[in-house]
């Protein structure tokens, strides 16, 4: 009978020991929560980036008044050398109006912000165009 005694001993603390098992493993998800808290999944996304708004243009400043270049200036003279005074009906119209020279060396075309040489010819034509608009401004000998 001690044999029978200790089987059923064993048998026991064996059902015991299942027992402790089972609601020791029941029992830890609930400890484990405390220690370490879920996440919620129900969290609201984080809001996508929003580039701030345009800030307004600064406005610009009014141009000074531009000086008149030498070759603005130019004007059809008294003895009209370079033949400018056949052109003046040129003025006021759209720069592709402008004839093709006989001789391009005694013409010149120029816009009212270009660069130019300052030297002065009497036998050259100056048809001086406003850049922006493109509209002849003056014709004359330089």
């Amino acid at each position: 009978m001690t044999q029978g005694r200790i089987g059923t001993r064993m048998k026991l603390a064996l059902a015991l020991g299942a027992v402790f098992l089972v609601t020791g493993c029941a029992g830890g998800r609930e400890r484990e929560n405390e220690r370490w808290p879920q996440v919620p999944t129900n969290r609201v996304p984080a809001p996508a980036y929003v580039p701030p708004p345009p800030q307004p243009m600064p406005v610009p400043a009014q141009p000074a008044p531009a000086q008149q270049s030498p070759a603005q200036s130019l004007r059809p003279m008294a003895n009209d050398q370079c033949g400018a005074s056949a052109l003046q009906y040129l003025v006021g119209r759209p720069r592709t109006e402008i004839p093709v020279p006989l001789q391009p060396s005694t013409r010149r075309v120029v816009c009212s912000t270009c660069v130019i040489t300052q030297d002065y010819r009497a036998d050259r034509q100056t048809i001086v165009f406003d850049s922006d608009t493109g509209l002849i401004k003056s014709v004359g000998c330089g």
